[in-house]
């Protein structure tokens, strides 16, 4: 019996794109069953190859340019334009100009790191005389609030002495005064929208400092140090701007960006999942298929907060579609993705190893491990004739 399967991953941040995570899950499933109809969703959130994603299914060109990157050096950047009808759309995904992967293994500070580059994508895009900036939030290096792309954009974080605060986070708790008069007056005639996870707030236990800080590189101390600074950016963006972030939904995503945009540039934050929908192929093809494969790097109790893998499974679900998760690393709290559409889930990795040669090998891993999920599932077929 051949099946029509839907391979609807995210990339494998580090390691592989979401279209090499496809290739390589197609054939594994294509090497236990030659005869099954792949069909193929990659799936963006917003994070690395949202924009080559979004250039892809419309047809739309890209700009490759330098900004200033994370660790406050020049880097290679892009950004999109859509094709298609409709407002000259820019696409811009922060990750390439404020991405993990642009921080060195030994700089990963979030204390220094700056969200200035994404400020200067805009602008660009803006130079280059587009309606509305598209903007995927995910896979950030930064826990700055937004603060350097506000000043990218015209802003200015002055200390009590009036003088221009450093980039990063660790600077924020010397804010004692905010002046926009500066902003680029286009971004008042520019829609301006960002793809985010909408469950990441910028305060408190739940707060991007203290959930996402150390997975940056941030010490204790320092978690609780950048919680200082962006609670004083907070109230700082409510007096200057009357924009209340502080429990605002997104407004910690991509270490707090989601406060700067909503703040100092008026985007509209939106669920990531459901406006990249907007121009994928998922719904049309999740109608064909009998069977979902979904991948992304880790699997653990935070994936049903608006990860790829449990947002894919939940649609699947309402159709009766069981769905499969191939993740690099199963971590804690990972069955509870059962509740929320995963059917089962497993491992790339069989055997012990190190991280880089995990990375080194995730095409060869997922290949296997896809060919092993199929093989699986033709024990149970056969066990069904029985």
């Amino acid at each position: 019996m051949s099946l029509s399967v839907l391979i609807a991953p995210s990339g494998f941040k580090e390691s592989l794109s979401v279209n090499d995570v496809v290739l390589a899950i197609a054939d594994g499933v294509t090497r236990a069953m030659p005869d099954a109809t792949i069909l193929s969703a990659p799936m963006v959130d917003g994070g690395e190859g949202t924009t080559e994603a979004l250039i892809l299914a419309t047809g739309g060109k890209l700009h490759h340019t330098v900004v200033t990157g994370p660790v406050g050096r020049p880097v290679d950047s892009f950004w999109g334009e859509l094709g298609g009808n409709g407002p000259r759309t820019a696409v811009i995904e922060m990750a390439a100009a404020a991405g993990l992967s642009l921080v060195p293994q030994d700089q990963r500070n979030p204390m220094l790191t700056t969200s200035r580059g994404v400020g200067e994508l805009m602008l660009e895009a803006l130079d280059h005389g587009v309606e509305r900036i598209l903007i995927g939030c995910g896979d950030s290096g930064i826990n700055d609030g937004g603060a350097g792309m506000a000043c990218a954009l015209g802003a200015r974080l002055l200390d009590r002495n009036g003088c221009d605060l450093p980039d990063g986070g660790g600077a924020l708790g010397q804010l004692a005064r905010l002046d926009i008069s500066g902003l680029d007056p286009r971004l008042k005639r520019t829609r301006i929208d960002a793809a985010v996870n909408w469950h990441n707030m910028l305060l408190g236990a739940k707060g991007v400092a203290r959930v996402f800080g150390p997975q940056k590189g941030a010490t204790p101390e320092q978690v609780r140090e950048l919680e200082r600074g962006l609670v004083n950016w907070s109230k700082y963006l409510l007096t200057t701007t009357g924009c209340d972030v502080a429990t605002a939904p997104g407004a910690g995503a991509s270490g707090g960006l989601g406060a700067g945009l909503i703040a100092c540039a008026g985007a509209r934050l939106h669920p990531r999942f459901d406006i990249m929908r907007q121009y994928l192929d998922f719904d049309r093809l999740l109608d064909k298929a009998d069977l979902v494969i979904t991948a992304e790097g880790s699997l653990d109790g935070q994936s049903p907060y608006g990860k790829v893998p449990c947002e894919v499974a939940r649609r699947a679900a309402a159709k009766g579609i069981p769905t499969i998760a191939l993740a690099g690393t199963i971590g804690k709290g990972a069955q509870h993705t059962f509740d929320h559409g995963i059917s089962a889930f497993a491992s790339i990795v069989k055997r012990p190893c190190t991280l880089e040669d995990a990375i080194r090998k995730g095409e060869k891993l997922l290949r296997r491990a896809a060919e092993d999920a199929i093989r699986m599932l033709q024990v149970g077929q056969k066990l069904a004739l029985r």
